[in-house]
């Protein structure tokens, strides 16, 4: 029988804590807390809006994280 495979977890920190950071700042603090995926996007840009386990997604305006948000 196969192993089942493994849901990354999702970090505990509050996504509202990389508001103001600059992108890179924002993005490597995300990877050592933990998050597997970091995405970052432009104001009004078009995404999906499915929910991924252990991403942390950004909205990023002249190279600071303006919003935050988990999934």
């Amino acid at each position: 029988m196969a192993d089942r495979p493994t849901t990354p977890s999702t970090p505990t920190d509050d996504p509202e804590s990389y508001v103001g950071l600059p992108d890179r700042a924002a993005e490597e603090t995300a990877r050592r807390r933990g998050w597997t995926t970091v995405r970052s996007l432009e104001p009004g840009a078009m995404i999906t809006m499915e929910y991924l386990e252990g991403r942390l997604n950004f909205t990023v305006d002249n190279g600071v994280v303006v919003r935050c948000w988990k999934g």
